[in-house]
C-alpha cells in the first residue's frame, strides 16, 4: 500500500493546510474501497493493479482540485460589472489622453502627425495600465472581503422588459463609441485651440490655414456636439434602434458635405515658406489634402449606406 499512501501524501500537498487531514480520509476511504472490488473481483491484488487504480484517478493535483476548486481571480459573479467598469474607464481615459496629446502637437510645429499617434499610444498605455491594475486589485479585494452579491436586482425583471431579439449587429460596441468621441474631441481642439492658444508675437508658423477655410471650421461645432450627444444617447442605449440610426444617418452626411466642400476650397493652407519642407510645392501640398479629404469623406459615406440599409432592416 505505499502506492496509496504517497499518492495521498501528493495530493495533500495540493491542498491548504486546514483542509488535509479531513480529504485525506476521505479520499483513503475511496481508493481502499476500489481496491477491495477489485479484489473482490479477482482475488488477489498487484501493485501493477494500485497503480493502473491511481492512474485512473488522475493526477494528485487534478484530484485535489475537484476537493478544493481553483478560486478565481475576480469572483465570477463580479465579472461583468468588472469587464464594463474597466472598459469604460479605459475608454475615458483615451479620450483624456487625445485632448492632452492634441494640444501638445498643436503647440509644437516640430511635432508631426506620427508623433500624435505615438504620443496617444505611450500615454494611454501609461494610464491604461495604472488603470487596469487599479481596477482589478479593486475587484479583488470586493470579491474576498465580501459574499456574492444577491440576486435581489434581478428578482423583479420582466420578460416584457427585454429588448427585442432583432438583428446580430444592433449591439453597439463600446470601441465604437469612443472611438467617434475621441475624434469629435480631436476636431473640437483643432478647430478652437486657435482662441485659446497663447502666440509668441516673434513667431510665424510656416503653414497656416487658409481665411475661408478658418471661417467654415467654427460652423461646424453644432455638427461635432451633435455628434458627441449622438455617441453619449449610443452610450445609454447600447442597441441600434430606428431613432438612433436616423441621427447616424443625418449627421454622418452632414459630415460628408462639410467634407466634400472643404476638399474643394482653395486655397486650403496659407504657407508662408516656399517650397514646403523643402520638398513639396503649394500646388502640390493643396493636392494631396483634396485627395485626402475625398478619401475621409467616404467613412461617413459608408456609414450613411450602411445605416440607411439596417434602418430598412428594422422597418
Amino acid at each position: 500500500m505505499d502506492l496509496v499512501t504517497r499518492y495521498i501524501a501528493a495530493v495533500q500537498r495540493e491542498l491548504p493546510a486546514a483542509k488535509r487531514e479531513e480529504i485525506a480520509r476521505e479520499l483513503q476511504a475511496n481508493i481502499m474501497d476500489e481496491l477491495d472490488a477489485i479484489t473482490a473481483a479477482q482475488g488477489a491484488l498487484s501493485d501493477a493493479d494500485i497503480s493502473q487504480l491511481l492512474k485512473q484517478m488522475g493526477h494528485p493535483r487534478q484530484v485535489a482540485r475537484q476537493f478544493v476548486p481553483e478560486q478565481p481571480f475576480i469572483n465570477a459573479s463580479y465579472m461583468p460589472i468588472y469587464r464594463y467598469t474597466l472598459t469604460l474607464v479605459l475608454g475615458i481615459l483615451f479620450l483624456i489622453q487625445v485632448v492632452k496629446s492634441t494640444f501638445g502637437w498643436l503647440s509644437y510645429a516640430d511635432v508631426g502627425l506620427i508623433s500624435l499617434v505615438f504620443s496617444i499610444a505611450a500615454g494611454w498605455i501609461d494610464d491604461a495600465c495604472f488603470a487596469f491594475t487599479a481596477i482589478t486589485l479593486g475587484y479583488f479585494v470586493i470579491s474576498k472581503q465580501t459574499p456574492e452579491p444577491e440576486q435581489n436586482c434581478w428578482q423583479n425583471w420582466q420578460p416584457e422588459n427585454l429588448p427585442s431579439a432583432g438583428f446580430s449587429w444592433q449591439t453597439i460596441a463600446l470601441q465604437d463609441i469612443f472611438t467617434d468621441l475621441a475624434s469629435y474631441l480631436f476636431l473640437l481642439v483643432v478647430i478652437f485651440y486657435p482662441i485659446w492658444q497663447v502666440m509668441a508675437p516673434a513667431e510665424t508658423p510656416s503653414v497656416l490655414l487658409s481665411n475661408e477655410v478658418k471661417t467654415l471650421l467654427p460652423w461646424c461645432t453644432p455638427l461635432l456636439l451633435a455628434g458627441i450627444c449622438n455617441s453619449l444617447w449610443q452610450l445609454k442605449q447600447r442597441i441600434w434602434q430606428k431613432a438612433l440610426l436616423q441621427a447616424n444617418i443625418i449627421i454622418n452626411a452632414l459630415f460628408t458635405l462639410v467634407i466634400l466642400y472643404l476638399a474643394m476650397m482653395s486655397p486650403f493652407l496659407q504657407i508662408t515658406e516656399q517650397p514646403l519642407f523643402g520638398m513639396l510645392s503649394s500646388a502640390q501640398v493643396e493636392r494631396s489634402i483634396t485627395i485626402s479629404l475625398v478619401v475621409l469623406a467616404l467613412f461617413p459615406a459608408w456609414e450613411v449606406l450602411r445605416d440607411s440599409w439596417r434602418w430598412r432592416q428594422l422597418s
